[in-house]
């Protein structure tokens, strides 16, 4: 496979909930998102097949990841492993960059 380029501003964005938008690069192994998350917008309580690698750069996310709740800052990073039961919230507005591992088919256009 050869490499891919991708300018993720100039790339089309999509509302997965309400106040949740995003921007999604893939590779053949992985996807990479872009979110803007508005303040106290919920992504609802869900899993997937996916390891999830939550970096946020900007804004405050809070994170439920089975019953421990973290709070992430710009810098933090959080890794939530496929299968497990998660939510988040923008505690303010906030950009999130995620790494999924397999890729995440549902974000493909």
């Amino acid at each position: 496979m050869e490499e891919r380029y991708y300018d993720m501003k100039s790339l089309p964005s999509k509302e997965v909930a309400p106040g949740v938008k995003g921007k999604f690069a893939h590779s053949k192994e992985m996807t990479i998102a872009w979110w803007e998350i508005e303040k106290d917008a919920l992504l609802k309580m869900h899993s997937h097949d996916h390891e999830q690698v939550v970096n946020v750069i900007e804004g405050t996310l809070q994170v439920i990841v089975g019953d421990r709740t973290w709070i992430l800052t710009p810098g933090s990073v959080l890794v939530i492993p496929s299968g497990v039961p998660h939510e988040a919230k923008g505690v303010t507005s906030c950009r999130v960059i995620d790494a999924f591992y397999p890729v995440r088919e549902d974000y493909k256009e």
